[in-house]
This record gives structure tokens, C-alpha cells and sequence, in this order.
């Protein structure tokens, strides 16, 4: 079949080791220069420097200038999940680039899928939101109830008053270690940032590990109960 979307295009992009491994780096969210991408990947800055215009031709990350500096992001939330799909698809299949180590279990507690919680903690906070009715599933479609409006306002989330037609207020995403779902999309921002303000949580510098302190953890669970 020759027409539609050219899928192994795209895979064959993302498949590059290199290339690869710049995308894992940028899941964390945060903006990194070429320099810094070609640390992540191994290669020379000159290397990286094809890589990057090749993912930026395809539409997988974004450029922004600041001064003599050029930083990269992913696109969008699209680009992430699916990234984070393939992750799943890859520990299913056996295929890891380290061995485990101390950050293993880490990562799979609590860590930044892009701009949202991911980890066991991630989807804690689905089940738990769910089990209450303050998400609702259908089909593709996730909604955020009024009964869940109100609850995360009363919180202390921050949302906004009407859905954008460019980004959803939820939104589900695979997640690759617990192969379950957790809350992307705005409300999934949201939350995250709630976590760090309060200090009930934090990044770990270089890694996608979020890090709950003690008191954090208590109210995350007295919060996300099942």
C-alpha cells in the first residue's frame, strides 16, 4: 500500500541510535543546546548539529535562538507520547540501552514524561482520579468532570477556564514502565507544577527523575489514595 503516511520515514528517523538518543533527552522537558545534544548521543557537535536538522525537518523538535545559542525541544505533546509508547514497546521486548542501576527503580517510581508525571506515581494519580469519577474515559477521549474541575481548583491546580482547541485538558499517555495509563495534556501539567511549587517534589538535575520528600510523599498519597 503506497498511499497515506509515510510511517518508515519517520521510524527510520527516530531509529538512528544517535538521533534516538538526543529524543530521550529531550523528554525531559527542557530545552538543550547541540553541544549538549551531542554529549547525549555520543557524537561530535558537527554530527549533531545533520541530526538536529534532520528532526527539525521532520517536524519531531523545535529550534529557538536566544543570543549566539540554539536550543531544541520536542515539537509537542505528540511527538513525547509517542516516544514514550515506543519505550513501552522496547522494555516489553527486552531491549534496554543500560543495564538497570540505583536509578532504575527511580525512574520507575516518579519521573517527567515531557511536561507531565509519569512512573508509578503517574498513574496512581490517574487510577485514583478516575476511581472517583473525576476523570471520565470515553473511547479515545478522556474528560475531566466538574466534580474534578473542583477538586484540583480546591487543591490549589491552576486550570484554565475553557479547553483549547490547539492542546486538551486531559489527555492519556501509556506510560512505559507500569504499561498503564497516566494524565497528560494541560490538567497533567498542571498537576506537576502544583507538586514542585508546593516543594513536595523536585527535579533531579540531568535525569527524568522526580523526587518526592517525605512530607511530599504523605500528601501525595493521603491525596491520590486507591
Amino acid at each position: 500500500m503506497k498511499e497515506g503516511p509515510n510511517i518508515a520515514g519517520i521510524a527510520a528517523l527516530i531509529g538512528d541510535p544517535a538521533r534516538a538518543n538526543m529524543l530521550q533527552a529531550l523528554m525531559t522537558g527542557v530545552a538543550l543546546t547541540a553541544s549538549e545534544l551531542a554529549q547525549e548521543a555520543g557524537v561530535t557537535p558537527q554530527t549533531s548539529s545533520f541530526h538536529l536538522g534532520r528532526l527539525a525537518e521532520a517536524g519531531l523538535v523545535t529550534l529557538r535562538r536566544q543570543g549566539r545559542h540554539k536550543y531544541y525541544n520536542l515539537a509537542d505533546a505528540d511527538v513525547a507520547a509517542l516516544l514514550e509508547a515506543m519505550s513501552g514497546i522496547a522494555m516489553r521486548a527486552g531491549m534496554t540501552r543500560v543495564r538497570t542501576g540505583p536509578k532504575e527503580p527511580a525512574l520507575r517510581k516518579a519521573r517527567v514524561c515531557y511536561n507531565h508525571l509519569a512512573g508509578e506515581y503517574g498513574v496512581q494519580a490517574y487510577d485514583s482520579l478516575l476511581a472517583r469519577a473525576f476523570l471520565v474515559e470515553d473511547g479515545e477521549q478522556l474528560h475531566l468532570t466538574g466534580d474534578g474541575r473542583s477538586f484540583l481548583s480546591e487543591l490549589g491546580v491552576v486550570l484554565p477556564d475553557k479547553e483549547s482547541k490547539r492542546r486538551p485538558l486531559c489527555k492519556s499517555c501509556l506510560d512505559w514502565s507500569a504499561r498503564r495509563s497516566h494524565l497528560a495534556g494541560i490538567a497533567g501539567t498542571s498537576l506537576l507544577s502544583f507538586f514542585l511549587e508546593q516543594g513536595w517534589a523536585k527535579r533531579v538535575e540531568g535525569s527524568r527523575i522526580i523526587e518526592f520528600s517525605k512530607s511530599g510523599d504523605s500528601h501525595f498519597h493521603a491525596i491520590f489514595s486507591l
